[in-house]
């Protein structure tokens, strides 16, 4: 029950979480490690942490769908959200209610006292919360940011995942990859696996974790895949680095989310899945079943109908060449638009620079908040980037999409990427324009 001067409702907390911190991002675990010291929040479940670049959310949901594919009850906590605050909970793939998210906040406010907590902080304790409520069998978290100061971090993992290591997020990591590469270390513990994704990992990564005693598999040296166009294999060693003997898994459909890279996440987890396996003992029939149903909004999602609809939260320079690569291998379309809205500390022109060649039609749009980017600023920084190609402004994704939607021919594509604040308004157009 809500105490009388605390929200009653969901929308009433996000409100005032949102605003009551001075800084929307504040990295420190020292909060965060008081608050959860002074609740009775514990649980037995296996713990697996998911950091990186790019990656983390597909990397997320394919746990996810395999452990309940396996028969384990899961709790799962990701961020940012598309459309509801709920997404971000989750117990056994169903969203954590509003009235459990406020009974959730409010027993984390009376614990905090007069401890400051971010937006983010706050979240995350309160999904610690409901998880502690549960008799789950595993635990999938996802860092925010970073991974050493990340929130997230005040859990022990029993094994973590590093997807990715590239360019982002550097006014508070750090401006080359050794340095990002030891902030996403910081989620590696000392005789625990832990599971790079990256093929070619930062020096810092790979030093931290063998001064640590971390167990690291590195992928393409210790585990990797391949396959035809029906279907994909897997393969690791024993024991890293490229020890032992060698154990392959053959025959595996490939996932159910779209783009190239997703053999890169599910190889990272299925060796993270083999190397619990006396905990959370995963069948190669729960595997299949996992990855064939596996969902991730926002993750290359193209859309059914005329024209065609790409959904991708690519933000940075990264994710946007996977995403140029992934539209290379989707055929022919005569003109591909473009709806693009960004925030103003991304590396706008670095993006611009690996998708200017699949793009004939960049409809812009301003994306609100302190850190957003007018149209008029990333037009600007589009030209800078060498754009000569059409562009429209518009106030939102949404218009934006609008725009593309009355322009482009049913043979045509659009392509809506830049932010998960893009992607979301866009979504939330399609499905008011479908009701």
């Amino acid at each position: 029950m809500v105490q009388a001067n605390l929200p009653a409702t969901l929308a009433g907390w996000l409100e005032l979480l949102d605003h009551r911190h001075g800084k929307p991002i504040q990295l420190g675990l020292d909060r965060v490690a008081r608050v959860l010291g002074s609740t009775a929040d514990r649980s037995d479940a296996v713990i697996i942490t998911v950091g990186g670049t790019n990656g983390k959310g597909s990397t997320c949901a394919m746990l996810e769908a395999i452990l309940i594919a396996g028969g384990f009850r899961v709790g799962c906590y990701t961020s940012p959200h598309l459309l509801r605050y709920n997404e971000r909970v989750r117990i056994n793939g169903v969203e954590a209610d509003d009235t459990r998210l406020v009974d959730a906040f409010a027993a984390i406010e009376l614990a905090r006292g007069a401890e400051p907590l971010t937006y983010f902080e706050h979240g995350t304790l309160a999904a610690w919360h409901i998880f502690c409520a549960e008799a789950l069998d595993v635990i999938v978290l996802e860092v925010g940011l970073g991974g050493r100061l990340d929130a997230v971090n005040a859990f022990d993992s029993d094994c973590a995942i590093v997807t990715s290591v590239a360019m982002d997020h550097m006014d508070y990591l750090g401006d080359t990859r050794d340095q990002i590469g030891f902030e996403k270390a910081g989620i590696f513990r000392a005789g625990k696996p832990a599971v790079c994704g990256d093929p070619q990992p930062p020096a810092a990564l790979v030093e931290h974790a063998r001064a640590l005693g971390t167990q690291l598999w590195i992928s393409g040296r210790d585990f990797g895949f391949g396959g035809d166009r029906q279907q994909w294999g897997y393969w690791r060693y024993a024991a890293p680095p490229a020890s032992g003997a060698l154990i392959r898994r053959g025959g595996l459909a490939y996932p159910a989310l779209r783009g190239a890279n997703q053999l890169l996440n599910a190889s990272a987890v299925l060796t993270a899945l083999d190397l619990l396996r006396e905990r959370v003992p995963v069948s190669m029939q729960a595997v299949r079943q996992g990855l064939m149903l596996v969902e991730c909004p926002g993750r290359f999602q193209v859309l059914p109908g005329k024209p065609a609809v790409v959904l991708d939260v690519a933000h940075n320079p990264q994710a946007a060449g996977v995403l140029s690569e992934n539209l290379s291998n989707m055929g022919f379309f005569p003109e591909t638009w473009a709806v693009m809205g960004m925030l103003r500390d991304k590396d706008v022109e670095g993006v611009v620079a690996r998708l200017k060649d699949r793009v004939d039609h960049w409809l812009l749009a301003s994306t609100p908040g302190p850190r957003g980017l007018s149209a008029s600023a990333l037009a600007e920084r589009l030209a800078a980037a060498g754009v000569t190609a059409d562009i429209h402004c518009s106030d939102t994704p949404g218009e934006a999409y609008r725009v593309a939607r009355e322009r482009a021919a049913e043979s045509d594509r659009i392509v809506v990427f830049g932010s998960f604040l893009s992607v979301s308004d866009v979504l939330g157009v399609i499905r008011a324009d479908r009701h």
